[in-house]
């Protein structure tokens, strides 16, 4: 299909001033701009048709050339992408400009409409929460879509304009040797639309800040550093763009008893010398507010550990618990009276290595070491 004359495109004689060409091209980009032909697959064409023929004939050389060769002018090299080198070289010169200069030889349309920012809300919950799960709320204070003008920015009465300066592209280009730059459009800041009469009660961004109060569902079973997301509970978009999102980071505050490992629970528990030595039963309390009882065996020694199975925390999203484990702490008497002290000492006195199988080893052991080291010694 050929392309049609960049003149007739803008309806423009071929010595039209360039005061002329731009007027003209105003006037077309806002006929046929896509904010106000939603859906319109034809003034989407013309739209660009019209991009395209302002592009080159605003520029003298390039309207020279095509003046002289027509469409040709930008064929086979002559004024293509970056100088007939092709669309790959192009697209990276593109993010070369991008990320130096802040412009891109891409082209770009501005809607005015920018997401509202991501918020985050640090909680601290207790253990017993983060067990049994929490519907809780928070205020937070946030942008809100200003209801004095609904979010647009303009005045009660008037509405946002496109950008004359950018005919709402909301980027400028301007000729650079081989390369045509753009950058973001310093009359509406990248946005393709200028406010003449902006709203009182947002000075024209949309939005105005408010305190809000949220609920927010805690789930059994979260863990240290859970992230919950609220999806457009963030703050509102600039000029009725979308709102952003709120993550609330959850930490858990100690416990007095209990430490968590993951979906296991750990707690220390005192036991008597005598409850130790001879066996019984301790309560313990477990962290969905009740008591267990658990049996000590006779001749249980510090640090044994006994496991309560599907007594610790809930697993997040499944249904099962970790476990519960209760590590023994052999507490050994102090402040004795005399009559104790004598009794301990009959006690010692009338031990074995079968009493205390890991003392008498202990010192069998030591004097093992002790005569090696004597007869090493008394060799050399």
């Amino acid at each position: 299909m050929a392309k049609r004359c960049y003149y007739e495109t803008l309806a423009v004689d071929r010595t039209a001033s360039e005061t002329d060409i731009k007027a003209a091209f105003r006037k077309q980009a806002m006929q046929y701009h896509p904010d106000r032909n939603p859906g319109d697959k034809e003034a989407e064409h013309r739209f660009k048709e019209v991009n395209e023929a302002y592009e080159v004939l605003k520029d003298p050389e390039k309207r020279a050339a095509y003046d002289r060769y027509g469409h040709a002018a930008f064929e086979h090299g002559m004024g293509g992408s970056a100088a007939g080198f092709g669309a790959e070289f192009s697209t990276t010169f593109s993010d070369l400009f991008e990320g130096i200069f802040g412009m891109s030889t891409g082209r770009g349309r501005g809607s005015g409409r920018e997401r509202g920012a991501d918020l985050r809300y640090n909680m601290e919950i207790s253990l017993q929460d983060a067990y049994l799960g929490k519907n809780a709320q928070i205020r937070i204070p946030t942008s809100v879509t200003c209801e004095a003008c609904s979010g647009s920015g303009a005045k009660a009465g008037t509405k946002p304009k496109i950008c004359p300066m950018c005919g709402g592209q909301g980027r400028v280009r301007h000729a650079q040797g081989f390369f045509t730059l753009e950058r973001t459009c310093p009359n509406c800041h990248g946005r393709g639309q200028s406010i003449d009469s902006p709203c009182v009660a947002c000075a024209g961004s949309g939005r105005v800040t408010r305190e809000r109060t949220l609920a927010v569902n805690i789930p059994p079973g979260v863990e240290d550093g859970t992230r919950i997301r609220l999806a457009g509970e963030g703050e509102a978009g600039i000029r009725g763009g979308p709102p952003g999102d709120l993550y609330i980071f959850l930490s858990i505050g100690a416990h007095p008893f209990f430490q968590r490992e993951g979906a296991d629970l750990h707690c220390r528990v005192p036991v008597s010398m005598v409850t130790a030595a001879l066996g019984g039963e301790v309560e313990v309390p477990t962290i969905d507010g009740g008591k267990t009882k658990v049996k000590i065996p006779e001749g249980t020694q510090s640090g044994r550990r006994f496991r309560l199975q599907s007594k610790g925390m809930p697993v997040l999203r499944a249904r099962q618990n970790g476990d519960m484990y209760v590590q023994v702490v052999v507490e050994t008497p102090q402040k004795l009276t005399k009559k104790q002290r004598e009794l301990l000492a009959e006690f010692d006195r009338l031990s074995s290595t079968e009493t205390q199988p890991e003392s008498s080893g202990f010192l069998g052991k030591v004097k093992e070491f002790l005569d090696g080291l004597g007869s090493r010694a008394g060799s050399a």
